[in-house]
């Protein structure tokens, strides 16, 4: 792209793409199966669905490195190096964009529980590391560590990418609607991420995951509240329903894309969609940010 994310942005909101992994599941890959390993055994189905999604009107292209830790791809049986494994997804990404989207290179929760001692913080920085270094070096032009519920391991992933490359780093924690308000699965509420994210250097907090844009919405109005900088929100299609033996999502492409003013008017100015949302979605929301509806 010709001009920097975090200066495109003041023009008007930028749209991300939507979940990944379904797409690839549409495509072949079995439920279970690792959508990393697609990197490597078929990078043309993974382009093809960021070809997709940037027909659909993405201007922000998410690299398939989701559970590209060091630490996930071995958990899940991922063979061949981390780093390249990272390097050549955010190649991918980047050929399919091309000069019409940004590539954001994307880092995700590493399966383990920090907290109950698991594996070390050490050991999960290196990991981080080693995947921030492959997705700067395949063409990223903005990390994005997402769906995080842990703090402190959003805070390592954030370290990790600072120390690697000059990259915009997005950082998006997965709050849950409770009796104490919004908060992440280890009981840290909006203020305090927010705080804990200037402080360590973040340019983007936002949420993403979640039950849906509904709660998307009060949680950016939070957001905006404690945080000074640009918000991302993507949000599910709703809450994964099992019917008739398959996994549905219930929020459709039209109800999304209609609360979408809302989303912006809240604060959000990076937008897009998670688990279940489609091309259909992103289609809509390009539409209604068009003012084609």
């Amino acid at each position: 792209m010709k001009t920097e994310i975090l200066t495109a942005v003041k023009e008007g909101a930028i749209l991300f793409d939507g979940a990944i992994g379904t797409q690839l599941q549409a495509r072949g890959l079995a439920i279970g199966s690792s959508p990393e390993s697609w990197n490597r055994l078929h990078p043309d189905l993974v382009a093809s669905v960021h070809r997709t999604y940037l027909q659909a009107g993405a201007q922000v292209l998410t690299t398939n490195t989701f559970g590209g830790s060091p630490h996930k791809l071995f958990t899940d049986g991922v063979e061949g190096d981390p780093e390249e494994i990272n390097r050549l997804a955010a190649a991918i990404a980047r050929e399919a964009a091309g000069d019409q989207a940004w590539v954001a290179g994307s880092i995700g929760p590493t399966g383990t529980m920090l907290m109950m001692g698991e594996v070390g913080e050490e050991e999960i920085l290196e990991g981080f590391l080693c995947q921030a270094r492959g997705l700067a070096t395949g063409g990223a032009d903005l990390i994005v560590i997402e769906t995080m519920s842990d703090l402190t391991e959003a805070l390592l992933a954030l370290k990790a990418a600072r120390t690697v490359c000059d990259l915009p780093v997005f950082v998006s924690l997965t709050f849950s609607p409770g009796q104490r308000g919004y908060r992440t699965l280890m009981g840290v509420d909006v203020s305090q991420a927010a705080a804990a994210l200037a402080k360590a250097g973040a340019a983007v907090m936002g949420c993403n995951c979640g039950t849906g844009i509904d709660d998307a919405i009060h949680i950016v109005r939070e957001i905006a509240v404690s945080w000074k900088g640009p918000v991302l929100a993507e949000p599910n299609a709703g809450l994964p329903q099992l019917i008739d033996g398959k996994t549905s999502y219930q929020e459709t492409p039209e109800k999304m894309a209609a609360r979408l003013p809302e989303l912006i008017g809240a604060g959000a100015v990076f937008v897009g969609g998670c688990c279940g949302t489609t091309p259909d979605h992103i289609r809509a929301f390009h539409h209604q940010l068009k003012g084609e509806v």
